[in-house]
């Protein structure tokens, strides 16, 4: 029997339900996949995008009818994606499905909708009552983020040697390697605290975890800016950042169309393109890669297995 899994369709303004429609066939073939969207939604997009529903594109209806309008952030474009993913939690929680994949949501849409958050990550941290972590990447290089979709200048108040401690022996319950990277957060990883103190609060975290693990499985603070150097990624797999674009523009500069977006420290499994709504190009029939939305299907069948 192959595994259901729910699929959030995200932004309907976007990107996401030509993916859908365009991999159906691609990942049918390991996995019964369900689509929360309702069927006049799917009928009206479809046909805009010039691409036949799918024989077995099974749905499961949420959401309210309105007009499509490509590429633009609307109120009712953001409660349909949230409507989407609300639909994909619930059927991941009743056990009905294995695991959720969730197609790109615009955050200006949501915002417009009234929802409180920020995007998927923060959200399940509340609806799961958890502290979910946000990796992102490939088999040839994940980033973990201690801190998500905050301003930058919040970032440095977020980092104690006890909070990052904590973040730090959790990743060690998911991640199968013998070294993972950590990154400082000033230049040169501070200098000693010539540059700041929050590195010097980064490596008290680090030999604690590894003092509790009773082996040296955190390495750093390594400097940033050479953090990512080819040499350093013979080395390192995986890379614990402090911030969202610390991690995020070297991996998109390396490895954008491989990388998915995986949701770590919660009660269901949750995986996701690493890219956005793409609203430059909705509908207008571009050639749009599938990688990154295949990839996140395959990996939320085997329990991520990182």
């Amino acid at each position: 029997m192959k595994p259901k899994i729910a699929i959030s369709i995200g932004d309907i303004n976007g990107v996401g339900l030509e993916i859908a429609l365009r991999a159906h066939e691609e990942i049918s073939k390991f996995c019964k996949p369900v689509y929360c969207i309702n069927k006049t939604m799917l009928a009206w997009g479809s046909a805009m995008l010039g691409i036949d529903i799918p024989k077995k594109f099974k749905t499961k209806e949420c959401g309210d009818v309105f007009e499509i309008l490509p590429g633009v952030s609307t109120k009712e474009a953001g409660e349909l994606s949230f409507d989407s993913f609300i639909t994909a939690i619930a059927l991941a929680k009743s056990k009905k499905v294995s695991a959720i994949v969730t197609l790109p949501i615009n955050k200006s849409s949501w915002a417009k909708a009234g929802i409180k958050y920020k995007g998927h990550t923060d959200a399940l941290s509340d609806l799961l009552e958890c502290k979910t972590t946000m990796m992102l990447g490939c088999e040839k290089m994940y980033v973990m983020l201690f801190t998500h979709h905050i301003p930058l200048k919040d970032v440095s108040s977020k980092i104690t040697s006890k909070k990052l401690l904590k973040f730090l022996l959790d990743m060690s319950k998911y991640i199968d390697s013998d070294k993972i990277a950590v990154l400082g957060l000033n230049p040169h990883a501070g200098d000693g605290g010539v540059i700041g103190d929050e590195d010097i609060e980064i490596e008290k975290a680090i030999k604690k975890a590894n003092k509790i693990l009773g082996k040296e499985l955190f390495k750093g603070p390594l400097v940033p800016d050479t953090a990512f150097s080819e040499e350093n990624r013979k080395i390192y797999n995986y890379f614990i950042c402090m911030y969202h674009d610390q991690g995020l523009i070297p991996l998109k500069a390396l490895y954008f169309y491989d990388s998915i977006n995986i949701t770590l420290n919660n009660s269901i499994v949750r995986t996701s393109v690493d890219h956005g709504t793409a609203f430059d190009i909705a509908y207008k029939n571009r050639d749009i890669s599938l990688l990154s939305y295949i990839n996140a299907v395959k990996k939320s069948l085997n329990s991520y297995n990182i």
